[in-house]
């Protein structure tokens, strides 16, 4: 569970162990982790809809708390996997461009319309109620990390 929240998360999660088991056993855990970040993405958003802030004020809000609760990691991961296969190069070249720190034209607009499509979305739920965007935020958030779970088990191709 601290492999999980320490390498997941923000938390102030001290890391005891950084081999194969641990590792294992934390990425079995990352939808938990997931679920922490969602439940305070979907605080955010609904307590903003409670006071009336609006519904795209609550889906930029909910948007943000991901971005800064996980160092904004799967932002990253992202913009690069969009700069490497964006690049059209063989293999080898797009793997080196992913690994570079910075980000290409392809990244900054991957990143753009997904952040877009994640606000508009949350907006149009939103709009339907706080709860509607809540659980959205809370779905959202264990799935990708149930997804990484489920990326990271044994027999998945790399």
């Amino acid at each position: 569970m601290r492999f999980a929240f320490g390498t997941l998360t923000v938390f102030p999660v001290r890391i005891t162990r950084w081999d194969r088991p641990a590792a294992r056993t934390g990425m079995l855990c990352a939808p938990l982790a997931g679920l922490a970040v969602g439940l305070c993405a979907a605080a955010l958003g609904a307590t903003l809809v409670l006071l009336s802030a609006g519904p795209l004020l609550a889906a930029v809000a909910t948007v943000c708390v991901p971005a800064a609760l996980t160092r904004a990691l799967h932002l990253d991961g992202l913009a690069d996997t969009a700069d490497g296969l964006g690049s059209a190069k063989p293999a080898e070249t797009a793997l080196r461009i992913m690994k570079q720190s910075d980000v290409g034209p392809f990244g900054v607009v991957v990143l753009l319309l997904s952040l877009l499509l994640q606000v508009a979305a949350l907006a149009d739920l939103y709009a339907g109620g706080w709860a509607r965007g809540a659980l959205a935020a809370v779905t959202a958030a264990v799935a990708a990390r149930l997804a990484l779970t489920l990326a990271s088990g044994a027999g998945a191709p790399a």
